[in-house]
């Protein structure tokens, strides 16, 4: 201890090295003021935006001349029987695609779970859907579905289950199966990665025990590694429910919504409102409804996540 350190003390001492450890009181919230600042300006002044907009009847070719509606694009929305399909075609979309894509995803993840030689390589192999760009995997999908020289056309021909006249995405009944199986093969390799991270953070003594107290693969996976990887399977489904609500880019590239509507979900009827009709105002309203729908998701997975830890304390 130095002369000055002497003179100095203790608690003084001790108050100063933790200031310059950690800085003053206020450096947390100098390090959160950069993420408020980003959420307000690219997120809530838009939205605000967006919610002001919603309630007038303005038109893209002249955005600074609006009137002032009030609830009559909500009204006109709700009583739309084609805004009706598009919201159910939307709660399918999000349905299988959350379903499908979970469930592929946590399949894949128990089998790359497990020792195999080339392990390694495989799991590389499994990102390159979520990897590749959306845009590449749209065209490309619509490529292989071509009428004329798809090889999916070819395939289903060549077992007996070929689509009349190879019209996939320009039929009404095979459109929307083919825009969910794009997706969910784009999607799962996503929760595949999450999920394999949560089964090895799964105590291998649980899952042991129960193996040698005589309990099966399917009750071994039920008892000892489903209550470690619910939280996770949980979070993912609010994920994806949310990216498919929001999903455009592979939509539109495929089908644009069509045949006749078959493939139009929420934010594709956004689109099309706003630049294709041109009314802005409607287009914001339906955005709204979507941001409700997202909305009422993550407070009904908070809801069922809470009753769980209660269930599960209790």
């Amino acid at each position: 201890m130095t002369v000055i350190e002497k003179d100095v003390p203790r608690s003084a001492l001790r108050r100063g090295r933790r200031r310059g450890a950690v800085g003053s009181r206020w450096t947390p919230y100098a390090f959160l003021m950069v993420p408020v600042v980003y959420l307000t300006v690219f997120q809530a002044v838009p939205l605000l935006q967006e919610l002001r907009l919603s309630f007038t009847r303005t038109s893209l070719l002249n955005p600074g001349n609006n009137e002032w509606v009030r609830l009559d694009n909500f009204r006109a929305i709700v009583e739309d029987p084609e805004f009706i399909r598009t919201l159910t075609t939307t709660l399918i979309y999000v349905i299988v695609c959350v379903v499908g894509a979970i469930g592929i995803g946590l399949g894949t993840a128990l089998l790359l779970n497990v020792n195999f030689r080339g392990r390694g390589l495989a799991r590389a192999l499994v990102t390159v859907p979520w990897a590749a760009p959306g845009v590449a995997i749209a065209l490309v999908a619509a490529w292989m579905m071509n009428a004329q020289y798809g090889v999916v056309n070819r395939a289903l021909e060549a077992v007996g289950l070929g689509v009349p006249d190879g019209q996939i995405l320009a039929s009404e009944t095979y459109a929307l199966p083919a825009v969910l199986a794009t997706t969910v093969w784009q999607l799962f390799p996503f929760p595949t990665i999450v999920l394999l991270a949560a089964l090895q953070s799964v105590p291998k003594e649980t899952t042991e025990a129960a193996m040698m107290d005589g309990a099966g693969r399917w009750w071994t996976f039920r008892a000892a590694t489903w209550p470690v990887i619910r939280p996770t399977v949980a979070l993912l489904a609010v994920l994806m429910a949310i990216w498919s609500i929001r999903r455009f880019e592979l939509i539109w590239l495929m089908t644009k919504g069509g045949p006749l509507g078959s493939t139009r979900t929420i934010v594709i009827d956004l689109y099309s409102r706003a630049f294709e009709s041109n009314d802005l105002g409607m287009a914001a309203a339906i955005g709204m409804v979507g941001v409700v729908i997202s909305l009422l998701l993550v407070t009904g997975s908070l809801i069922v996540n809470r009753r769980a830890e209660k269930e599960a304390a209790a």
